[in-house]
């Protein structure tokens, strides 16, 4: 199977690592853990993000946060999202042994959620680039890679993503992915993808591009519009993990219903029922949006209680991939 566009997505190198493509997967909270991860990776994600992990939280052994970093040998990358406003903590935590089997820091840079904002992390970080700097070049003394996650600026009047994007780079920042919205957009919105653009003129580090890819044509558009090196799938590859397939050419012979099927015996292996019941009804609840008819089983999801009876409404879910 040949690539989408030859010449769009391939490989791509960042700091020593040579990754098999330059579709990535996005850290999200609550789905990106790592049989999620490596769901991605077998389609064709050329790296993923763990959940956003709170250094503070790191620091004091919370046990949820911990849980946010569980990881295996056979993942071929291991990338964590590190959330965390005070250098010193940022560093101490890049450093730490939690952090030992990671191969890449992503640095949040770019969360817009008013309680992260208030409390000077995520995308507050924008506004200090002082402290932003001060944070990169302490994670790195780790030895590890270090990326940043940003947005173009906070608000839709002041857009400053090239600016940053220097900022970055100069602490020692290995790749920066912008998100084409502002703080103040949240997830809503047309993304500013002339910003994006412009940041990528202004530094030599690779520079992905986020934010309102929701199909092939999307995905291209981007990457034709801000000459990035590369793209970050959000919110679709949950929906439609086949996406990363369908860009990369890597070939998936898999249904929806067997994928779902498996994530469950991964998931199962790793996490206790309480967390693969939530898990999988939460991706199922995704891969299920635009399916005809199956609105009615919605309830039903929500309700299983164990995970025969899970299986079971996935079945009638995906009825039509089994007949």
């Amino acid at each position: 199977m040949q690539n989408i566009q030859a010449g769009v997505f391939g490989p791509i190198r960042i700091g020593g690592l040579r990754l098999p493509s330059n579709v990535l997967m996005a850290p999200l909270a609550g789905y990106t853990c790592h049989p999620f991860r490596m769901l991605a990776y077998e389609l064709g994600a050329g790296l993923c993000f763990t959940e956003m992990c709170s250094a503070n939280a790191l620091k004091y052994n919370d046990r949820a946060t911990k849980r946010l970093l569980l990881s295996t040998e056979d993942e071929p990358f291991r990338a964590v999202q590190l959330l965390g406003g005070n250098p010193a903590v940022m560093e101490q935590t890049a450093k730490s042994e939690l952090l030992k089997d990671f191969d890449i820091i992503d640095i949040n840079m770019g969360c817009p959620v008013p309680n992260v904002f208030k409390s000077g992390e995520g995308s507050a970080l924008m506004l200090e680039p002082k402290r932003a700097a001060a944070i990169i070049r302490g994670c790195k003394k780790s030895g590890k890679i270090v990326t940043v996650k940003c947005r173009v600026g906070i608000r839709e009047d002041e857009l400053f993503a090239a600016e940053f994007a220097r900022v970055c780079e100069e602490a020692g920042a290995d790749m920066i992915t912008i998100h084409g919205r502002s703080r103040s957009m949240m997830y809503d919105g047309e993304p500013h993808r002339k910003e994006i653009e412009q940041a990528k003129a202004a530094v030599s580090i690779p520079v992905i591009a986020n934010g309102g890819i929701f199909s092939v044509e999307d995905a291209l558009k981007m990457m034709e519009d801000t000459g990035a090196d590369g793209i970050m799938i959000a919110r679709y590859g949950l929906e439609y993990p086949f996406i990363f397939s369908k860009l990369t050419g890597k070939t998936c012979g898999k249904t929806s219903y067997q994928i779902l099927m498996e994530q469950i015996e991964r998931t199962a292996r790793s996490y206790e029922e309480t967390f693969t019941l939530s898990y999988i009804k939460k991706i199922a609840s995704y891969m299920m949006k635009k399916r005809k008819g199956t609105k009615r089983y919605k309830e039903k999801l929500h309700r299983s209680g164990n995970l025969t009876e899970l299986r079971e409404v996935i079945a009638l879910i995906f009825a039509d991939e089994l007949e």
